[in-house]
């Protein structure tokens, strides 16, 4: 092809965008704006929400404006900020109630927390991060734990360790974004290290880790797996990092017979 023909090419009127074209994009940028709005975790200015999701302001507030409307979101304070409305509470509670794998698991925290005392969770992954899913305080006085739906680096986790046990090493190198090996206190985990210990957490069938998103917790994690074996999700004990040896193995105990339980009935 000569230049003149390349240039024609180039500089050819192209043809306007499909109805359904827009249409996806208007869908994929209120997505985002839902998305934006969950990492923020907060009420936000719309003018920071378009920063955010990289659309012009005037579509975002069309957008917003709607989402106000079908009470999807609301306006929160007098400063133009908006956050999640009633309509998305609802969004939430009909999962939850109509989800019977996820009732199964809520039920299951319950008896976790009554039987032991213990800060129990119920965790997974979304996207390349891990999230707690739902979870249920202990009756002690020691109860730090993850936040509902905050996103956490996965090597953070013991979690973590066992929901990636289904990947090779090659996937899971390039699944976990480099930078999240690097822990709140500033130590980086190497990766070999890494990799072997989600090769352990997938021999032992568990994983127990202390100290790293905080030093002074131990996290206790059983997998629940599907029909497949997979790990869809775990349930795990946060405890004080000096919980005595034999009251970890009690709980881990208990821990792998739910988890067991809830792997059985995702079959």
């Amino acid at each position: 092809m000569d230049d003149l023909t390349r240039r024609s090419s180039k500089d050819a009127p192209q043809p306007p965008a499909s109805p359904s074209g827009e249409r996806q994009r208007g869908i994929d940028r209120v997505i985002s704006l839902l998305e934006a709005l969950l990492r923020q975790r907060a009420p936000t200015r719309i003018g920071d929400i378009a920063r955010l999701i990289n659309a012009p302001r005037s579509t975002t507030y069309e957008i917003v404006n709607r989402l106000i409307e079908a009470d999807i979101l609301e306006n929160v304070g007098t400063e133009g900020h908006v956050y999640f409305g009633k309509t998305s509470h609802l969004f939430g509670r009909a999962y939850a109630d109509a989800n019977p794998f996820y009732r199964r698991c809520r039920e299951a925290l319950d008896r976790l927390v009554a039987e032991t005392g213990a800060t129990a969770q119920l965790c997974a992954l979304r996207g390349r991060k891990y999230v707690v899913i739902d979870s249920r305080d202990g009756t002690g006085l020691f109860r730090i734990t993850t936040d509902v739906g905050v996103e956490v680096p996965i090597p953070w986790t013991a979690s973590g360790r066992l929901l990636l046990d289904h990947m090779s090493a090659e996937a899971i190198e390039g699944f976990v974004p480099p930078e999240d090996f690097r822990l709140p206190d500033g130590r980086l985990l190497d990766l070999d290290s890494f990799l072997q210990e989600v090769a352990k957490a997938r021999c032992d069938g568990y994983c127990v880790t202390a100290g790293l998103a905080d030093r002074f917790t131990c996290c206790l994690a059983a997998p629940i797996r599907n029909h497949s074996g997979v790990v869809v999700a775990t349930v795990c004990f946060t405890v004080p990092v000096d919980t005595a040896p034999d009251t970890r193995k009690a709980l881990l105990t208990r821990l792998l017979a739910s988890a067991q339980e809830l792997s059985e009935s995702t079959a």
